[in-house]
């Protein structure tokens, strides 16, 4: 009987992962994970209690599920050694890292006369597959979305029967894993999200149920629980993006073509920042257009601070970035609004901004993050233009309008009257009065004009663009 080393990393779930249903067919499974040496809190703390979950789901059924740090091929090739294990299998990541690390493993493999196989497990569709017509990749995702309709998406595979085992190797405990930080600041997170396989499926059902009968206009209004919340269930692979997909498709008797094609259109978006980080890996750290690398950014200096903690003066602003300090997340229609203040109405680069979102979100996905800082900033290949500056107020007033997202995450306005609370710096002194709000101590006046900013951020991009 066979033993396969089953490596598993943005991909913790046991339904629909093909390399261990591949190991599963085989013979006996030995689970693993290594532990990612670069940190990001919020996500860490949704790794810490995924990896909980899913240990205890394996020690269910009498496996050990191992975690382990420090270089993935060098652990890898020990624990081979370790356990006599004769194969290991993998679903494939499209970073560049995680790219040359498998190509690493699969040398060391060879050697060992130890088979290696690996999967597409993690997207709709493998990246490789889809090109243009000059047999170059998609740089816009319209017609990548119209190519990527023409792919056949995989069915979901089941949960494999798994065989039990007794033998235990060396795992690192919860405690050494050293996914929590010192300040303890994200122990509110589990006030607004349960992590881990049971939770995402549970989640998908709600929104199955409720949600997805109004996503095609309910996905664009932040109050309302119209979006499916499962990104970051995405993101360390709780629940399967295919699984989605065809579960969506499935229920369009119920809720219509319209509501399920606008979802499942997000989940290709997903696919295409994937897509786009094999191809264009510098997306990452510069941007992809070069004239951008000569766009004149101001200093990040305490600006940068009043962003982050939601002080703008500009209600939606705050309420989004209070949003993403309470919960890890931010509604997908105020992430753009804060990006875009960031950089147009501060002038602050956006890889500043990228690196709090890193921080911060629950739902981080590398791809996606560089690729909606580099949209908003206009940098990006499919990017919205530079000279598009959101106005956070007419923003909150089209999709916001009673503010109720704005009064639940700034509740110094509660009382403020509907009518005032988008430009709280613009009501009467009455209105300020018996609302309890004062400008400048309670509530901040705007840090900057909005006119004045956009037209300084639009001088900004054309001394950029006629470099």
């Amino acid at each position: 009987m066979s033993k396969t080393i089953v490596w598993f990393r943005k991909d913790l779930r046991l339904h629909d992962h093909p390399a261990l249903v591949e190991a599963a067919a085989h013979g006996e499974v030995l689970p693993v994970f290594i532990l990612p040496k670069v940190r990001h809190a919020a996500s860490d703390w949704w790794l810490h209690h995924s990896l909980l979950e899913i240990i205890q789901r394996f020690e269910d059924q009498q496996i050990q599920f191992i975690i382990r740090e420090g270089q993935p091929v060098e652990q890898l090739m020990k624990l081979i050694e370790e356990s006599g294990a004769d194969q290991l299998t993998f679903n494939e990541l499209y970073d560049p890292e995680s790219r040359e690390i498998e190509r690493e493993l699969a040398k060391a493999c060879e050697k060992q006369r130890v088979q290696v196989r690996s999967f597409q497990g993690t997207l709709l569709v493998a990246p490789d597959v889809i090109f243009n017509k000059t047999n170059q990749p998609y740089k816009v995702f319209t017609p990548f979305w119209k190519r990527l309709r023409q792919e056949p998406i995989a069915a979901p595979f089941a949960t494999p029967e798994l065989i039990p085992s007794t033998v235990k190797y060396y795992s690192l405990s919860s405690g050494e894993w050293g996914l929590l930080s010192a300040n303890r600041w994200y122990d509110k997170l589990m006030n607004h999200w349960q992590p881990g396989e049971v939770a995402a499926m549970e989640r998908w059902e709600t929104f199955r149920d409720s949600g997805l009968y109004d996503y095609l206009v309910g996905r664009d209004l932040p109050a309302q629980a119209s979006v499916s919340r499962l990104s970051p269930y995405l993101a360390w692979g709780n629940v399967s993006v295919r699984s989605l997909w065809h579960g969506a498709i499935a229920a369009a008797d119920d809720v219509g073509d319209q509501q399920v094609e606008a979802f499942i259109r997000q989940l290709a978006w997903r696919d295409f920042d994937n897509y786009q980080l094999l191809y264009f890996p510098e997306m990452i750290t510069k941007p992809v257009r070069p004239e951008f690398e000569k766009f004149p950014w101001q200093p990040a200096d305490s600006r940068l601070e009043v962003w982050k903690t939601g002080h703008t003066g500009y209600p939606l602003v705050d309420a989004g970035m209070r949003e993403l300090w309470e919960t890890g997340y931010m509604h997908n229609r105020v992430r753009m609004v804060v990006a875009s203040f960031l950089i147009k109405h501060l002038l602050i680069d956006w890889r500043e901004g990228m690196a709090w979102f890193e921080e911060t979100l629950v739902d981080l996905d590398i791809a996606n993050n560089a690729m909606g800082w580099q949209w908003v900033a206009g940098s990006g290949f499919d990017a919205s233009p530079y000279f598009r500056v959101f106005n956070p107020i007419l923003q909150a007033k089209k999709f916001d309008e009673d503010a109720q997202y704005i009064k639940k995450w700034l509740p110094e306005l509660t009382d403020m009257p509907v009518k005032f609370v988008f430009e709280p710096a613009e009501a009467p002194d009455d209105v300020l009065k018996a609302a309890g709000v004062t400008i400048g101590t309670t509530y901040p006046a705007p840090m900057v004009d909005h006119q004045a900013a956009r037209a300084r951020a639009l001088a900004a991009y054309d001394t950029c663009k006629n470099t």
